[in-house]
């Protein structure tokens, strides 16, 4: 996708507290975890900046001050801005917050807990071909169970978005990537905490929410077993 070049920024969602990695990264948040050498956040821009982004607002809560200072104000090509809360908003929340400065009609939205090596220039033409308000990037796990799994009709629409459950079975998930129209985003409750994933995606789905499928890799970063396999993760293509 080297002739792709997207007109709407990218939003990280990157203000975590990281609980579950205190005990391996007592100090740091979760987004600058070290990863061969480089914070973890560093290779969600190198994402970005290969697919063709030149804009990225950095949605920060927990130690924004200590993100801001090891991130700057560009990661190559790629300007960084930084919408920051002051009390915890949620996934949604935080999004709410960041529109002011999306001054477009769309933007991508990514999860900075976790990674998935998909092409984001072809997730981009996706959306723009369905003209739906809304896209979520899906990956196919063995264990669907810690996630929760998309329930997908055949013509792509999103029908639920199940809960987590105790039963390991292989399935589709949300990979935490997703492409929203702003129209659709300001629909978000201002100034309280929302959540995406239990509060707005299940309302949105009515609105026409579209999966776009991919087998690329997927690897979070959430807890202490997972950080573990994620240097190597991350390593395995250089």
């Amino acid at each position: 996708m080297k002739n792709f070049a997207p007109d709407y920024p990218a939003l990280l969602l990157a203000g975590g507290l990281g609980t579950r990695l205190r005990s391996v990264l007592p100090e740091l948040p979760k987004v600058l975890a070290p990863v061969r050498g480089r914070p973890f956040l560093a290779y969600l821009l190198d994402q970005l900046v290969v697919a063709g982004w030149s804009r990225c607002i950095l949605c920060l809560g927990y130690k924004a001050d200590v993100v801001r200072a090891a991130m700057g104000d560009c990661h190559g090509p790629l300007a960084l801005e930084y919408s920051v809360e002051t009390a915890p908003l949620g996934t949604a929340g935080a999004v709410r917050l960041a529109l002011p400065l999306v001054r477009h009609k769309r933007f991508l939205l990514l999860n900075a807990d976790s990674f998935c090596d998909a092409s984001l220039g072809s997730f981009a033409q996706y959306h723009a071909a369905h003209g739906r308000p809304g896209s979520v990037l899906s990956v196919k796990v063995p264990d669907s169970s810690r996630y929760g799994r998309l329930e997908i009709a055949p013509d792509r629409r999103i029908l639920a978005f199940a809960e987590k459950t105790n039963a390991a079975a292989p399935g589709p998930i949300n990979a935490g990537i997703y492409i929203l129209e702003t129209a659709l985003a300001e629909s978000i409750p201002a100034g309280r905490f929302v959540s995406l994933e239990k509060e707005m995606f299940p309302q949105w789905t009515s609105r026409g929410l579209m999966a776009w499928e991919t087998d690329a890799g997927f690897i979070d970063i959430g807890t202490p077993e997972s950080y573990a396999q994620i240097e190597r993760y991350l390593g395995a293509g250089t």
